[in-house]
C-alpha cells in the first residue's frame, strides 16, 4: 500500500491520532485541515495577532513528524507567565505567517523542520467564521458553537464569508486513491470542512474511494443519541448523494473505567442498527477500534478539554487496506 495516495480529511486530536501509525502506512499521504478554530491558543493568537489558526494544523504537523526532539517541543505547552496554554508550534506557525505574509509558506517551513511524512494542507488560506444558524438563532464562532445547546433537527451551517477550496487540496482529492473523513468534532472540525465551496464537487468526482470513519462517542450539546447512520445521513445533507463509499464504526466495547469519565459529561457510546444498513449504496463495516490505553492530557493544556478515548489506528489501518483491496 506504500504507493497509494491518502488522503485525509479533519483536524484536532482525532486525526492527530490517526497520523502518528498513518504515516508508517504510507508515504503518499496529504492532510486536509479545518481552519475555522477561535478557542484557546488558537483563537487568543488568531485575535491578538491577526493570523490564521494554527493549531489543528500543527496538530496534524506533529502527529506527521519524524523527528521525536522538535515534535515534543513543536508539542509543548506553557504552563504560566504570559506565554500561558500556549504551544510552541502555534507560536512558531504565526510567527512565520507574520515574516513571510503568507501562512502555507509557514506550514512549508515547519514541515522541513519536523521532517513530516506526506503534505499538511489547509482547507483554505482565507480568513472566516464558522457560523451555526439553530432555530432562526444565528450562533458565530466555532468556540461559540461548541458550547451551544442545538435544538433543531436540521441546523445548518455555513461559513462567513463563504471560501473556496484550497487547488492544492482540491488536487490531492482528485489524485487520492482513498479519502478519509478522519473522527473529530462534527461541528466543529468536520462539517466546517466539508461546507467549503468546491469540496462537494471534489469528493463527487474524484475516482478515490471514500471512507467516513465514526466517532466513539456522541457530545451531549450536539450529537446526543446518535447512530452511525445519523453521522452519515447528516455528513451527506452537505455533499453530493452518495459521495461516501464506506463508513467504517466501532463495534468493541469500551472499558467502563473510560467510560464512567465521560458518563458524567452525558458523553456516551454511539450505538448502531445493524437494519439501518440495509439496502444502501454506502458500506458499513464495524470493527473492534477502541485503542485501550486512555489518553492523558497535558497538564499545561487544560483551556480546552481533549478526547481521552482514541481510536486503534493500527486496526483501523487493517480495514482500510481492506478496502482499498476491495473491488
Amino acid at each position: 500500500m506504500k504507493n497509494k495516495n491518502i488522503v485525509v480529511i479533519g483536524g484536532g486530536t482525532g486525526t492527530f491520532g490517526l497520523l502518528q501509525e498513518f504515516k508508517n502506512w504510507t508515504s503518499n499521504i496529504s492532510v486536509i485541515v479545518n481552519m475555522c478554530d477561535d478557542g484557546g491558543s488558537s483563537g487568543d493568537l488568531r485575535d491578538e495577532l491577526g493570523v490564521l489558526p494554527p493549531g489543528d494544523i500543527r496538530q496534524c504537523l506533529v502527529g506527521l513528524s519524524n523527528y521525536p526532539e522538535a515534535r515534543n517541543l513543536f508539542s509543548y505547552r506553557f504552563g504560566k507567565g504570559k506565554l500561558n496554554n500556549h504551544s510552541v508550534g502555534n507560536i512558531v506557525l504565526a510567527a512565520l505567517e507574520l515574516y513571510y505574509g503568507d501562512f502555507s509558506k509557514a506550514v512549508e517551513v515547519v514541515s522541513s523542520l519536523l521532517k513530516i511524512t506526506g503534505k499538511v494542507i489547509p482547507i483554505s488560506t482565507q480568513k472566516y467564521q464558522l457560523c451555526l444558524v439553530d432555530n432562526k438563532k444565528t450562533i458565530i464562532g466555532e468556540s461559540t458553537i461548541a458550547n451551544h445547546q442545538i435544538q433543531s433537527k436540521h441546523p445548518k451551517l455555513y461559513l462567513t464569508p463563504e471560501v473556496k477550496i484550497n487547488p492544492e487540496a482540491k488536487t490531492a482529492i482528485l489524485e487520492a486513491d482513498l479519502v478519509v473523513i478522519a473522527p473529530g468534532n462534527f461541528y466543529g472540525s468536520i462539517l466546517p470542512i466539508l461546507v467549503v465551496d468546491g469540496i462537494k464537487n471534489a469528493l463527487r468526482i474524484t475516482k478515490a474511494k471514500v471512507v467516513m470513519i465514526t466517532n466513539l462517542v456522541n457530545k451531549p450539546k450536539h450529537t446526543l443519541n446518535w447512530t452511525v447512520k445519523n453521522y452519515h445521513s447528516r455528513a451527506e445533507r452537505y455533499l453530493a448523494k452518495n459521495s461516501i463509499d464506506y463508513v467504517l464504526y466501532n463495534k468493541q466495547k469500551i472499558a467502563k473505567r473510560m467510560l464512567d469519565k465521560y458518563a458524567q459529561d452525558k458523553e456516551f457510546p454511539i450505538k448502531y442498527h445493524t437494519k439501518d444498513f440495509e439496502n444502501q449504496f454506502t458500506k458499513y463495516i464495524g470493527a473492534d477500534l477502541v485503542d485501550r490505553r486512555p489518553y492523558k492530557q497535558d497538564n499545561n493544556d487544560r483551556k480546552i478539554k481533549r478526547t481521552l478515548i482514541r481510536h486503534n489506528a493500527k486496526n483501523v489501518i487493517k480495514e482500510l487496506e481492506k478496502i482499498l483491496e476491495s473491488k
